[in-house]
């Protein structure tokens, strides 16, 4: 039989083996993977809540980029780190919602529902139809007119074929009766020299990418593709005022862990990721330098629109016939 005494010296060192275990854990960086080159949006959003993150959470926070197949490198490795606490995954909407509707579990090698867990969304951003300013066109009306006249010209570009901003093309081609032709680019900075050059006649694309030339009044923004207006555009109207009922939803970011990670670990930080994105240098530096809005949702806000959006977009990819290079 053990003694009181020995029970006692027993469960102190269980107690101290746990309280260096913890200890251990806090001391280990945790890790940002982002599927995309540094300096992009997705890369800056990441690094600028590591910088505030790490404070609350009194853990170095570092920022690792897996670029390549359109975020699904990093959602690979994510899967196979350890769900332990220390990695997560910073990615755009594209990651989670077209990568799974378009490719295969072979290719993919993970199941965004099963695999990961939600942490909590990071922002949101406006997709909006730009024109050459020297097109004449200032409304979206003003182009559904344009291409019912010249429907051999009835082209978009888009920053690649088989993502958000392609199949809203899709979409916006449905509502008003016209099919549209996509030309995909390497990004939006290539769509952007071309739109300028008039050798594409519209580009659909996020806002904030094309900003500065509207501000330079050499593009016209004739409308974006949510339900209501964003606030990073308050001048700009949606389609759907204008009589064009296509609502394509804004683009976004979230964070994700590996699924089984502790629920106590999720909501610390997820509200780390609440309390970044709530102070006002973090909300400032995004809208104004990366024309991201901040829009924090938990962890089951988040689940629910990624959940609802495959839903919406897997039959429209389906319809649309189109397959992607694998």
């Amino acid at each position: 039989m053990i003694t009181r005494k020995a029970f006692n010296a027993l469960a102190a060192t269980l107690l101290l083996g746990t309280a260096l275990g913890v200890q251990a854990q806090s001391e280990q960086p945790i890790k940002f993977l982002v599927g995309f080159p540094p300096g992009g949006s997705t890369d800056t959003m990441a690094r600028l809540l590591a910088d505030k993150m790490s404070t609350v959470l009194k853990q170095t926070i570092i920022v690792e980029n897996r670029p390549g197949a359109g975020g699904r490198i990093a959602a690979q490795a994510l899967k196979t780190a350890a769900a332990d606490g220390l990695t997560y995954m910073i990615a755009p909407n594209a990651t989670p919602v077209f990568q799974t509707l378009l490719y295969p579990p072979a290719v993919l090698k993970y199941d965004m529902l099963t695999d990961f867990t939600p942490v909590g969304m990071i922002a949101s951003y406006p997709l909006a139809l730009a024109v050459n300013s020297q097109s004449g066109m200032k409304t979206a009306k003003d182009y559904v007119a344009w291409v019912k006249t010249n429907p051999k010209h009835s082209s978009f570009g888009s920053a690649g074929a088989g993502g958000h901003t392609h199949f809203t093309g899709v979409q916006l081609g449905k509502a008003i009766g016209v099919e549209l032709q996509v030309v995909p680019y390497r990004g939006n900075g290539p769509l952007v020299s071309d739109l300028l050059g008039n050798q594409v006649p519209a580009g659909i694309m996020t806002a904030g990418d094309v900003l500065p030339q509207q501000k330079a009044g050499k593009v016209n923004l004739l409308g974006v593709f949510g339900a209501k207006r964003s606030p990073l555009l308050p001048d700009v109207p949606t389609l759907i005022e204008q009589g064009i009922h296509v609502d394509a939803g804004d683009a976004w970011t979230g964070m994700w862990a590996p699924a089984r990670t502790p629920k106590a670990t999720l909501e610390r930080v997820q509200n780390a990721l609440k309390y970044a994105l709530d102070l006002p240098e973090v909300r400032t530096t995004l809208a104004s330098k990366a024309t991201l809005n901040p829009d924090f949702r938990p962890a089951a806000e988040m689940d629910q629109i990624q959940r609802k959006e495959l839903a919406y977009w897997g039959p429209v990819i389906k319809a649309s016939g189109f397959t992607p290079e694998q």
